[in-house]
């Protein structure tokens, strides 16, 4: 009678989410099926390394306990990826190959790779390397989620983006507690800094001129902490000398995401969003516009051009809305645009005005156009609206 063969099973009360990253196919189907054998978890497969931040940040989203990566096939990319999940993420990375040699292993070491298998292997040793991954996290999510992308884009100049997309970014962190970051991409010369009294000697351009070191370290040097608890990366006092690549852009938001639970970036009128991950990674797109023909005009170019049938969520804000004016209301709005108004905020010049001359955010003060504003805040991330106090001159604790 021949004796029954047992397949060690990893030491572990849970199933693993494992993904494994190789372009090599017979080393990857070989590990994976070691794998299988060991636990009955989710493995995926991934036939070619993540090209880039974002592929990278797609892979982290999912949660997995472990992330195998072939070291074999093109050593420098896979170092590379390596790098990357480490300085975004606690997940545990395994490299593998069919063959270990001693520079690669130090390099891995020296990034954090604590972990490596020899392909092909035994069974046993897969189960014990993955009872030590069950182990060390015990918890089924490792990695933090990417915090929300909240873009706001002018139809043109002066529609008030900047107001509103400050306001905003304000009442999350000071309204509702909330971890926000606002990035005034509005080059070359933004106006978020004078909006909420901010002096600072770093600015945008900083982050993207060195964008090689780039990392939540070297973010957080360069921003400024506004009194309501707002972090903020101020655009330039002065002209830069800088060409936006919008790769450098793409960094910039992944590692602001990978730090903050908001990230709320002012592109005001003038940058090309096409060719960034600002519009297919946002949350939600706001395009800020007022009833004017050429503002109306431009905002249907914009939509017709960037937001096609099942593209990112867009959200129409009309700006110093006024009822009962000879304006164009938003009924007629929705007819040019095709899309529905969201959010009206009411026209006031005097409460602007008055914010603009004490670089007092409007959201911190009781008004028709903060109450508007909080509400857009409340709704983007799902939060109760904070009650107005009858004092229209209050401060909201």
């Amino acid at each position: 009678m021949s004796a029954s063969i047992q397949i060690p099973r990893a030491p572990s009360t849970r199933a693993l989410s494992i993904a494994i990253i190789g372009p090599d196919e017979q080393l990857r189907a070989m590990l994976a099926t070691e794998i299988a054998r060991c636990q009955s978890g989710s493995t995926k497969e991934f036939s070619s390394y993540p090209a880039g931040l974002y592929q990278v940040q797609d892979i982290l989203e999912q949660n997995y306990d472990a992330i195998f990566i072939d070291l074999q096939s093109e050593p420098d990319i896979a170092l590379e990826v390596v790098e990357s999940i480490f300085a975004h993420s606690s997940a545990t990375v395994v490299v593998y190959a069919s063959s270990s040699e001693r520079e690669l292993l130090m390099r891995c070491m020296q990034l954090g790779v604590r972990e490596f298998v020899t392909v092909p292997c035994a069974s046993s040793d897969i189960a014990e390397m993955l009872g030590r991954v069950s182990v060390k996290n015990p918890a089924s999510s490792l990695t933090k989620a990417p915090a929300k992308l909240f873009v706001f884009l002018g139809a043109k100049g002066g529609s008030g983006v900047t107001t509103v997309a400050c306001n905003f970014a304000v009442a999350l962190a000071h309204s509702f507690r909330q971890n926000t970051l606002l990035i005034d991409l509005d080059l070359p010369l933004g106006d978020a800094a004078l909006n909420l009294g901010i002096d600072t000697e770093y600015s945008t351009v900083d982050a993207l001129e060195d964008s090689s070191r780039l990392d939540s370290n070297f973010l957080s040097s360069l921003l400024v902490r506004h009194s309501s608890s707002l972090h903020v990366l101020v655009a330039p006092g002065k002209f830069p000398c800088i060409e936006t690549a919008p790769e450098t852009i793409d960094k910039l938001l992944a590692v602001a995401r990978q730090t903050f639970t908001n990230v709320v970036v002012d592109a005001g009128a003038r940058l090309d969003p096409s060719g960034t991950a600002l519009l297919n990674k946002a949350s939600i797109v706001y395009l800020v516009t007022q009833g004017s023909v050429p503002e109306l005009r431009n905002s249907s170019r914009m939509i017709s051009e960037l937001f096609p049938a099942g593209g990112p969520r867009l959200e129409i804000v009309l700006n110093r809305s006024q009822l009962g004016a000879h304006e164009i209301d938003e009924e007629q709005v929705a007819k040019v645009l095709s899309r529905r108004v969201q959010w009206a905020i009411p026209n006031d010049y005097a409460v602007v005005r008055q914010m603009q001359t004490t670089a007092t955010p409007l959201v911190l003060r009781n008004s028709p156009i903060s109450q508007a504003i909080r509400e857009m805040a409340s709704s983007a991330c799902g939060l109760p609206i904070v009650p107005v106090k009858k004092n229209p001159f209050s401060f909201l604790r």
